[in-house]
């Protein structure tokens, strides 16, 4: 799907560079792991909802010898106007659960490119998945640095709840963030970047400090982000926390405007806010 995939111009500037093996998701998975077992960097770029085609392929072809493959997840999360069979909110669930794979989602397009440059640099299987639509009008660096894996990011400081959040869920985030303001309560924000490894030891250190924990992702709640999070919490045994996830309930979800349908699915920053007022005034004992 050059078209959608945005790898038109690229076809055109890099012809024997590029292979088009239609909705074949199976084979392109397959075919990659020959690549990457010569020595090749292979980037797929295939939709997030048709990636789960090629389950089998990406655990056995990819992850088992650990390939350097690196899976461009286009219109990961609500997708809009497509239907329910194009919306992205399976992706973390069905890819943490393999040996090997490390797994990113970007805040905005320059850390899209930033994911980029990290997994060509990586040795092994690695994916980054994106949303459909516009960025957010974040200027590109001229020389993207690679992050350093499973790193998150504190892009917000406050003395009475926790924000984490994953990719585009950060600028939900960061908007409620600012209605909390206006109300008194002040939030300190973690944009996660890595779904799998966990930044453990930073998330440890603040939800330590805080115990007020709000979770946020644009996927669904079973297997997801929130999941990981609550995993890693349960097998380090921090306790005396309240904990509040956003995401999506587990069911499919209709067609509409990304905007209309984060809104009747409370998972954009109005729910943030509240969320948070209800997780507020909440007392540890």
């Amino acid at each position: 799907m050059p078209e959608g995939t945005g790898l038109i111009e690229f076809s055109k500037q890099y012809p024997d560079r590029f292979f088009d093996v239609g909705i074949a998701e199976q084979h392109a998975v397959t075919f990659s792991a020959g690549l990457a077992s010569k020595g090749l960097k292979p980037v797929i770029a295939i939709y997030s909802t048709f990636l789960q085609r090629a389950f089998d392929q990406i655990l056995h072809d990819v992850c088992l010898d650990a390939h350097p493959v690196v899976f461009a997840i286009d219109r990961g999360g609500i997708v809009g106007e497509d239907g329910p069979t194009h919306h992205g909110l399976f992706d973390f669930a069905y890819l943490r659960c393999m040996p090997n794979m490390t797994i990113m989602a970007p805040k905005d397009e320059n850390e899209l490119v930033r994911m980029m440059v990290t997994a060509i640099n990586h040795d092994g299987p690695i994916a980054f998945r994106y949303p459909r639509g516009t960025g957010v009008g974040i200027q590109i660096e001229d020389n993207p640095e690679p992050l350093e894996i499973g790193k998150c990011e504190v892009i917000n400081q406050g003395h009475d709840l926790l924000i984490i959040a994953i990719g585009n869920s950060v600028t939900e985030a960061v908007k409620a963030n600012q209605l909390l303001k206006e109300q008194g309560i002040f939030s300190t924000i973690i944009n996660a970047r890595f779904v799998k490894p966990l930044d453990s030891n930073l998330i440890i250190e603040y939800v330590k400090k805080l115990k007020k924990i709000i979770i946020v992702e644009d996927h669904v709640l079973d297997g997801g982000f929130g999941s990981a999070v609550i995993e890693m919490l349960s097998d380090k045994g921090v306790t005396g926390f309240f904990l509040k996830r956003i995401g999506i309930n587990n069911r499919f979800v209709e067609h509409g405007p990304q905007d209309v349908l984060k809104k009747d699915y409370e998972i954009d920053y109005a729910a943030i806010v509240k969320a948070a007022i209800q997780l507020y005034g909440k007392k540890i004992e």
